[in-house]
Formats: structure tokens, C-alpha cells, sequence
């Protein structure tokens, strides 16, 4: 059993290619776990690659919906990984208005949605869902969609950074969400971000919240500015356990625990 579990994590970027090992001997020295993303059929194909090399990292499949806006979902092509044991989940897929006018581009994100959500259904797989101003559409998609699958339909809403209200919600239809190292900044240069997230980091039943990196964004201090990577998913761990005033132990291996009963 892992010690530390970073759920979304992207070892499959370039940033990692010149000490890839050295990153990956960290992994083993911290005890981490992670899930490695892939964001297009290539990147995935290569996160497969990764995880069937090495026992700390797991593989999710899918197409990002704005990173490139040519790709689509090809069935055929990701049917091919989806057999793989060491692949746990499909994503990272979603809906993103924050780089795409949703008026402009709504139809064709939810249809690259749609087909890897009905994909993740048959092959009985979580979603790893990207969300960026589209929390609202997604819930309308997902909801009605709850009461026909049942608790076939789940997964994970990464780099949650959605009001008490809103993670309601997704607890509400079985989907956790995620932090990141966000959380460990100091407050001064967003107060209202802050506040929003210690709100629902406090408020949320601890089996609905998962523990990530995003790596290699957004590095947690004491690593902030620098290249982020899986091993620093403990300072996010510690963090939430501050945030929520309970014993740092508990709340590690309740992370862990959650992210477990994700990928089994």
C-alpha cells in the first residue's frame, strides 16, 4: 500500500525527459502512487507505456477537450489500451470555458464528452473530468445522466476549484473531487480563491476528497515556481489536513484509501 497517492499527474509531458529516472526514484522513495494522464490517444498510448513499466503509476486514457481541438475520440484507436489492467480510468475529458467561448464550442466538447463518458460506461471505468468555467454544464449533463447508469456513472472532478454548493452536488451524484498544490499557496494574491477552497476542504465528507499534483503545474510550497512532480503530493496532503484541523495520519491514509476505491 502506497504512502502518499497523486491521482492526476502528467509524467508523459517533456518537462520529465531529461531526469525521468531520478523523478521516478523519488516516487519510490516517498512511497507515492500516481495516476499519469493522458490528454490525446498519443499521450495516452505512452502513459500505458509508463504504467505497465512501473509498479507506482497507473494509466488514464482520453482526450482533453480544448488541448487540441482537432482531435476527436477514436473508438477503435482506445479500445486498444482500455484492456490493459493498469488502466483505471478515462480522461482527462470534460468541458473547458475558460479557453473556448462556450458558444463557439460547446456542441463539439460535449459530444468528445459524451463519447467518453458512454466509453468509461461500458468498459466500467471513472471519469478523471476536466472542468474550467463549466461546472454548471457539466452538473446538467451529469445529473439526469446519474439517475439512468446509477453507480456505474463516477469519478473525479481534478483541480476542483468550485464553491460548498457546487461540490455538493457532484458528492451528490457519487463524483469526488481533487485538490492541488493551489491549495498550500499564501492567500494574499487571491483571498476569495482561498477562502472558497479552506471552505469546501472543510465542509467535505473526507471519503469525497482526493489528493493530486497536476504535475508539472502548480507545484505546493515549498517547491512553488519550481517544475512540480507526483513525490510533492504530501505537502497537499499535509495542507488538507490543516485545513480541516484533523490528525495528518487520518487524513493521509483516508487520501489514499480514496484513491484506491477509485482505481479498483
Amino acid at each position: 500500500m502506497p504512502k502518499y497517492f497523486d491521482i492526476h499527474s502528467h509524467l508523459n509531458f517533456k518537462d520529465y525527459e531529461k531526469d525521468f529516472d531520478e523523478v521516478v526514484g523519488r516516487l519510490k522513495e516517498t512511497e507515492t502512487h500516481t495516476i499519469v494522464v493522458g490528454t490525446d490517444f498519443e499521450s495516452s498510448q505512452k502513459v500505458v507505456e509508463l504504467a505497465e513499466k512501473y509498479e507506482e503509476i497507473y494509466a488514464c486514457i482520453g482526450v482533453h477537450p480544448v488541448d487540441k481541438k482537432s482531435k476527436t475520440f477514436e473508438l477503435t484507436n482506445f479500445q486498444t489500451l482500455i484492456t490493459n489492467p493498469k488502466v483505471v480510468a478515462v480522461g482527462e475529458c470534460g468541458l473547458d470555458f475558460y479557453h473556448a467561448k462556450k458558444e463557439a464550442d460547446y456542441d463539439r466538447q460535449k459530444k468528445l464528452f459524451l463519447d467518453q463518458l458512454e466509453f468509461a460506461l461500458i468498459h466500467d471505468k471513472p471519469l478523471m473530468i476536466h472542468a474550467r468555467d463549466a461546472y454548471e454544464e457539466l452538473l446538467e449533463i451529469l445529473e439526469p445522466l446519474k439517475k439512468t447508469h446509477g453507480e456505474k456513472l463516477r469519478g473525479n472532478i481534478h483541480f476542483f476549484a468550485g464553491d460548498v454548493a457546487t461540490a455538493k452536488r457532484f458528492f451528490d451524484i457519487g463524483f469526488t473531487i481533487s485538490f492541488t498544490g493551489v491549495i498550500t499557496f499564501p492567500p494574499k494574491a487571491d483571498q476569495l480563491l482561498a477562502d472558497t477552497f479552506i471552505e469546501v476542504i472543510k465542509s467535505a465528507p473526507i471519503e469525497m476528497i482526493m489528493s493530486e499534483t497536476d504535475a508539472p503545474y502548480v507545484a505546493p510550497v515549498p517547491y512553488r515556481g519550481k517544475r512540480n512532480e507526483p513525490s510533492y503530493v504530501s505537502e497537499v496532503a499535509r495542507r488538507i489536513a490543516e485545513i480541516r484541523g484533523e490528525d495528518e495520519e487520518t487524513v493521509r491514509v483516508a487520501l489514499v484509501n480514496n484513491a484506491l476505491s477509485m482505481i479498483r
